[in-house]
Parts: C-alpha cells; structure tokens; sequence
C-alpha cells in the first residue's frame, strides 16, 4: 500500500467523525496518518474476516473507525493487490474510562461495533479472536497489569492474538522523550495523571511467554522520536 493510499483512507477515516467535534477530527487524522501502528495493523492482516475483537483502552475508536474505513474501500473494489484483505463482517468491543471519547467512538465507528465506559482492570472481556492493548498498560501498576494481561489470555481462543504495544523503557532519550510527550498529550485531553509504571521490551516478552504466548518484538517508532514497539503475541493453535 503506498503512502499516497494510506494518508487518503487515514484521512476518510478521521471524517467519520463529526463537523462538529473539530478537536476529534483533528486528533483522528494526526494520530492514523503519524502514527506507525496504524498502517502496520492494516499490512500485517492480523485480524480474519468476522473476527471479534476487543480495543483496551479504545479512547475515540481510531481502530474502529480506520477498520470500518478500510472494509469499504475494499468493498468498493479500491484496494491495493499486494496488501491482505481487511476484516469483512469484524465485530469490535471497546472500553475506555473517558466517557466523552466514548460517545466520539460510537458517532464514528461502522456497524458492528461496541463501545463501554469502564475500567479494563474490571470490565468483562468475554471470549474474543483478537486484543487491541495500544499504549494503555503504563497506566496501571505492575499487578494490574498482569491480571489485564492473564484475562487477556484466557479470553483468547487457539490461533488468537494480542497485538500489545508499549513504550520500550530505558535511559534513552527517545524513551523520555515519549513519556514526555505521553504526559502531555493526556493532559491536553483533561485525563488525570498518576505514576507510570513502565517496562523494557524484554520484560514484557518475558512475561508474555509465562503466559503461554508466543511473542515477537517489532519496532514501531519509523519517523517519529518515539521508544514505541508492537509484541505480536499469538495463542497456540493447539492449545
């Protein structure tokens, strides 16, 4: 998919929210057509057709809505050959705290999706193809963490997938750059901040693998200054 291609759909996709919401326009289409994860979800064919897949930490509904795009372009006969399929007939459950960003995600996402206001540390996830965990596990402590990540687990059926991306904690620059810029961004959108609890890239592979998935690392910070890296971490078909 060229990058001609991916800024127009990103840009489509940001539409979907309203004339009147010119803050979620504009977050929506700096955030698709910036931010690397966006376009690698779409190029690594992650999710199959009729998947039911869970956003943790949905915010506005970007997956949702880039998703719902993608799925009429393709439709509409408008999609590059050598790119996968997006997920014709795909069901997404969202959660997030923020109530407002909630109310965006409904406005701007496609039919099939579902979005909730609550805590992911409490909130039911049920049983799911596929997890969404986009920069939202620094917010919690350590043991919060784990137990998101454990029900993450068994939620997931053979052949699922967790696609998990996190800051990848160090003494860089680049990582202190993208707390820093984390920290702003949430208070520019009126979130309060508590203490971030992060982890090296390696530590998480690590604690992936106690949990019976197998994790691959890829960086996902290409032209920006961000320490941002994508697990791919995928259940066993046999399990």
């Amino acid at each position: 998919m060229s990058g001609d291609f991916f800024r127009a759909l990103a840009g489509r996709a940001a539409r979907r929210y309203p004339h009147a919401d010119p803050f979620a326009r504009h977050f929506a289409h700096g955030k698709l057509t910036r931010d690397p994860v966006f376009r690698h979800v779409l190029e690594g064919g992650f999710f199959a057709p009729g998947s039911r897949i869970l956003d943790l930490g949905c915010g506005q509904g970007l997956l949702a809505a880039l998703l719902a795009e993608a799925c009429e372009t393709h439709a509409r006969g408008e999609w590059p050959s050598q790119w996968p399929a997006p997920p014709a007939g795909f069901a997404i459950d969202g959660v997030d705290l923020a109530g407002r960003d909630i109310e965006r995600a409904r406005l701007a996402a496609g039919a099939g999706a579902h979005f909730v206001r609550g805590d992911i540390r409490s909130v039911e996830f049920g049983r799911t193809d596929a997890v969404a965990l986009f920069d939202v596990l620094h917010y919690l402590d350590p043991e919060g963490q784990r137990d998101v990540i454990a029900r993450t687990r068994a939620s997931l059926g053979p052949g699922g997938v967790l696609l998990l991306r996190i800051a990848d904690a160090s003494r860089s620059l680049r990582f202190l750059f993208t707390v820093a810029v984390d920290r702003a961004s949430m208070r520019l959108r009126g979130h309060r901040l508590g203490r971030f609890h992060t982890r090296s890239a390696g530590e998480w592979m690590h604690e992936l693998a106690a949990l019976g998935f197998d994790a691959q690392a890829m960086p996902m910070s290409k032209g920006t200054g961000f320490a941002n890296v994508l697990l791919v971490a995928r259940c066993s078909r046999t399990a």
